[in-house]
């Protein structure tokens, strides 16, 4: 990927003390998951750090891990191989903005707790969640030094746009997936030691989770896979909640018209989401070749990538792992806008015949064609290894706790 090897300034001369018999204690990395969707990315990472002598991992797991109603997917993680550390409940039953508030709040005093317990020596964040904000927010007061996964980006359509930028002012250090993100967190006044450019975790996974075959697959998923189905990812557009049963009433009646069958994954725990759950449920009723899935998991997830006919949604994984696949995508509405984004992307507005042109589009030959063996943009499937050297060799020390303020001099960071 372009720009790993590019220099930038090393971080000011802060030694990390050795102890008398001069080998560098163990430290303990903290990592937060709350959704089946950051598990999947950080999965490679969590693996590294699990091969890494010199650290320990702490699997933080709350929100929709341990939610029933989301599939329950802290047993995915013991799937996998990790047993959680700490489990934070941050989730309330409402899906309204005072639900969702009142969820960041009991986030906020749970892992306040877990680190008055048993504080970490870092903490790994991922996105853009409110469960993410809530562990940031809580370690502020511990002066834990935070480490943020995918900052820089943009989704302008969702409030979690703010706490995106708000987790890159409250953290320490910056692994990012693309160049223009790597500016942007400078922009926002991070000094340039801080921030490494990275790629996507959750590309290393291609190279790691081996996919399922087509009978395994139709077992997992419940149907055939001949026609190859549509893969249906919609969430919440939460800067347009009151619009979420519109949108939902779009795309079912854009699916509707194209009768292909469809795979549908539920949405985030978002506002709104509930009635997003309720559409897709109705829908699948209707719809003899229509399944809904509550939680695919990452290795299912993404052989279903690589057999559907298209993917239509909102997620980010439209964005960012799609590309690797040569998979087209549906991107609706203002969730993902501002993204980097592959070619393999066609946009839509939330109306039912711009939805329907748009997949008519992304799952004809012709197109289908054009994207097979493109680049990814977010990067080359090697990001975990190099957030491990850093998560290793960073000095743990006042020098990465006290941050100044990076300004710009003529519009240019010392990294160009």
């Amino acid at each position: 990927m372009s720009g790993h090897d590019q220099q930038k300034p090393s971080p000011p001369p802060h030694p990390d003390p050795l102890p008398p018999g001069g080998e560098r204690e163990s430290r303990t990395i903290a990592v937060v998951t709350g959704a089946r969707s950051d598990f999947g990315i950080y999965l490679p990472v969590l693996r590294a750090i699990r091969e890494t002598p010199e650290l320990d991992l702490r699997l933080m797991v709350c929100g929709m891990h341990l939610a029933p109603g989301f599939g329950d997917t802290v047993e995915d993680i013991r799937a996998a191989g990790f047993e959680p550390s700490d489990r934070i409940d941050t989730l309330l039953a409402a899906d309204t903005p005072a639900g969702i508030a009142g969820s960041m709040g009991l986030g906020v005093l749970g892992f306040g707790q877990a680190f008055a317990a048993r504080r970490p020596d870092l903490l790994l964040v991922l996105g853009d969640r409110y469960e993410m904000f809530a562990a940031a927010a809580a370690a502020v007061p511990f002066a834990i030094p935070l480490a943020h996964i995918h900052g820089g980006e943009t989704t302008e359509g969702a409030f979690d746009e703010a706490l995106r930028h708000a987790l890159t002012k409250m953290s320490h250090l910056h692994f990012v997936a693309t160049e223009p993100y790597r500016r942007r967190v400078v922009q926002l006044g991070e000094e340039p030691w801080r921030v490494h450019l990275v790629g996507a975790p959750g590309l290393d996974n291609l190279g790691q989770v081996p996919l399922l075959d087509d009978a395994a697959l139709m077992a997992r998923v419940g149907m055939a896979l001949d026609p190859a189905p549509l893969l249906v990812t919609f969430h919440p557009v939460t800067l347009e909640t009151e619009d979420t049963g519109d949108h939902a009433t779009e795309l079912m009646a854009a699916l509707e018209a194209l009768g292909r069958p469809v795979v549908f994954t539920y949405p985030n725990a978002d506002t709104g989401g509930r009635r997003l759950i309720e559409a897709i449920d109705a829908y699948v009723a209707r719809h003899a070749d229509a399944r809904a899935v509550r939680s695919l998991g990452t290795q299912a997830y993404f052989s279903l990538m690589r057999r559907a006919a298209a993917m239509v949604g909102n997620s980010s994984s439209g964005v960012i792992e799609a590309a690797s696949f040569g998979l087209p995508v549906v991107d609706i509405g203002n969730r993902q806008k501002g993204r980097v984004r592959g070619e393999n992307v066609i946009h839509a507005e939330p109306e039912r015949m711009a939805i329907q042109a748009a997949i008519e589009t992304a799952t004809g030959a012709s197109f289908r064609e054009a994207v097979a063996g493109m680049v990814n943009p977010y990067g080359d499937g090697r990001a975990a290894g190099r957030i491990i050297e850093v998560l290793r060799d960073v000095a743990l020390d006042r020098g990465l706790v006290e941050k100044r303020f990076y300004d710009l001099a003529g519009g240019r960071d010392d990294g160009e």
